[in-house]
């Protein structure tokens, strides 16, 4: 089975997605990770986030693996160096959304994701895994929820790492990535056109994982497991 969860930033994809992946034994891709890392290699090397080439060549080239830490928390190594809090910080935050319009980009990380995805029994989420990456999932899913919900999510991630923003700059930084998400030409974030579109404004995230299993129960198993 493959689970396709697309949404904007703070729309609880990562939790939920990582959830419902526990809940069904299914592997876990976190597809945004992959333009994260890309975008902190940028970063670390001084490429210049407008060379389409050079970072399409990271994109392809760079040594990423997932995994999951002692704490059964899952992690994102490079080159075998742990990344997962280096990628959530501002600086790639910001950056991200361009990076991730670069076509030699997106290129690369598609095929990453439908490698990963094409062994069946997994959850993808991301920004176009339902309307690009895989279009024939058996369950797509589309969250969404307030830019005031978001970039209070968003807050309290940044105050486990230390760092204080007002929710009131972060809405603008979110409205502005979602314009970047939502209005770029290549493989836009939209809702796919068959996903269930969820609310997590007001929600839990076990009523939210217990809706997207409901949904699942009612799918059958494919045998030909791709994108």
């Amino acid at each position: 089975m493959i689970i396709a969860i697309d949404g904007p930033a703070g729309s609880g994809k990562t939790t939920i997605a990582q959830a419902v992946a526990a809940r069904h034994g299914l592997t876990y891709l976190d597809t945004g990770a992959m333009y994260r890392a890309v975008t902190l290699l940028a970063l670390e090397r001084g490429v210049s986030l407008d060379d389409d080439d050079v970072l399409g060549a990271l994109a392809f080239d760079m040594d990423l693996q997932f995994g999951t830490g002692a704490d059964g928390v899952s992690r994102v190594l490079l080159s075998g160096r742990d990344v997962t809090d280096q990628i959530r910080t501002q600086a790639v935050s910001q950056k991200v959304s361009f990076v991730a319009a670069h076509r030699k980009v997106r290129d690369a990380l598609t095929l990453r994701q439908r490698k990963a995805a094409v062994t069946g029994n997994v959850v993808l989420e991301g920004r176009d895994i339902g309307t690009v990456v895989c279009p024939h999932a058996d369950v797509k899913i589309y969250l969404v929820a307030s830019v005031e919900v978001r970039a209070r999510r968003r807050a309290l991630q940044l105050e486990e790492q230390g760092i204080c923003i007002s929710a009131k700059t972060l809405e603008r930084e979110l409205l502005l990535r979602d314009s970047h998400d939502s209005g770029r030409a290549l493989a836009p974030l939209k809702k796919a056109r068959e996903a269930v579109q969820i609310d997590t404004s007001d929600k839990t995230v076990n009523e939210v994982v217990e809706a997207i299993v409901s949904l699942a129960a009612g799918v059958g198993t494919r045998e030909d497991a791709s994108c």
